[in-house]
């Protein structure tokens, strides 16, 4: 059983910052690419951010500059800092992670959070 807890949502104005955090937590052997996806009303969910295990960052183009993503894998938790954000960046944002579970070998799968709200106001 594995639970993914996005958290650091909240309404801030146009040119503020959130951080955002998601910990991800049960029966893991190991994490692999931990990633953000945002989706607006009536807009098709968009990745914003990933990280790999080895570090290998991407960013979408609309938060580029803006926005850093880290993992901290002794806390099993990934961050999204965001700073001078933009009413389009109202979303719910979400937190996806690779995880190995199991024994052994275990098994690879792909969990999602439940996310959480961001809202910028102009």
């Amino acid at each position: 059983q594995v639970e993914l807890v996005e958290s650091g949502g909240g309404l801030v104005q146009a040119g503020g910052s959130l951080r955002l955090s998601c910990a991800a937590s049960g029966s893991i052997l190991e994490i692999g690419a931990m990633t953000w996806y945002r989706q607006a009303p009536g807009n098709e969910r968009e990745l914003v951010a990933s990280i790999s295990s080895s570090e290998r960052i991407t960013y979408a183009e609309a938060v580029k500059g803006r926005s850093t993503i880290s993992r901290d894998n002794a806390k099993r938790t990934v961050y999204l800092q965001m700073n001078s954000l933009k009413p389009e960046d109202t979303a719910r944002y979400y937190c996806t992670c690779h995880i190995r579970t199991g024994k052994g070998w275990g098994k690879w799968d792909d969990y999602w959070g439940l996310g959480t709200q961001v809202t910028v106001s102009s």
